[in-house]
């Protein structure tokens, strides 16, 4: 028998096909823009990296050797620049000291102490730390946000006041480890998140709705 997650996963990959999640040209810039999204719309991240690459900056070594009221400039796009721009210098001193800014040797560390590190870094929590591991790295890690947790809630699926280790447990538990299909997942509920599952919902245009219990959405306690 199918579990939930694995049922949903299959119902809007039907409805709204593989959704080619997450945008980047090289896993540096998907590293760069986990940084840069937070807080914001990626419409906004777009805008800063294409300012990062229309300056070539979109490696290491070279972004680190960016002043940091430079690069404060070239993210002001994605919002909070001055934050967002020593958040983006932790990772990169991460990259460059534990790693020589190698993406062989990242991708030969294990999953647990890989993320454990990631961790460590100052303004990496577990949602741009497993974006990282994900979609940069390919390894099976999977990211869940605001968007999962209200889709999960609100059909009964999972407590509202999940916190984001006891959400991702509970999908995981429910899914072969893939990092393919975490990839996949994550993106069609952001996409169901972001057009349906809004704070005001759509559920009748929802490929989700009858999955939903017959009393409606299931409120908060």
């Amino acid at each position: 028998m199918k579990s939930i997650t694995y049922h949903v996963y299959e119902k809007l990959f039907e409805a709204l096909g593989p959704q080619r999640w997450w945008p980047g040209d090289s896993p540096w810039e998907v590293m760069f823009g986990a940084v840069l999204v937070q807080n914001t719309s990626w419409k906004n991240v777009e805008r800063a990296i294409d300012n990062l690459r229309d300056a070539n900056l979109l490696e290491p070594r070279r972004l680190w050797a960016v002043a940091s009221d430079e690069l404060a400039e070239l993210i002001r796009p994605a919002g909070y620049y001055r934050l967002k721009t020593n958040r983006l210098r932790n990772l990169l001193e991460f990259l460059l000291t534990q790693y020589d800014a190698s993406l062989e040797a990242l991708q030969n560390t294990n999953l647990t102490e890989l993320r454990e590190q990631l961790l460590q870094v100052r303004g990496i929590g577990p949602e741009t730390a497993d974006s990282i591991l994900l979609y940069a790295l390919s390894k099976p890690t999977l990211v869940v946000d605001t968007y999962t947790q209200r889709v999960f809630a609100r059909h009964g699926w999972i407590e509202h006041d999940a916190d984001y280790h006891q959400l991702q447990q509970h999908l995981v538990s429910e899914l072969p480890e893939d990092s393919k299909l975490y990839n996949e997942l994550h993106a069609l509920l952001v996409n169901v998140g972001h057009h349906y599952c809004r704070r005001t919902p759509k559920c009748e245009a929802c490929p989700l709705f009858d999955l939903l219990p017959e009393s409606g959405i299931v409120p908060p306690m």
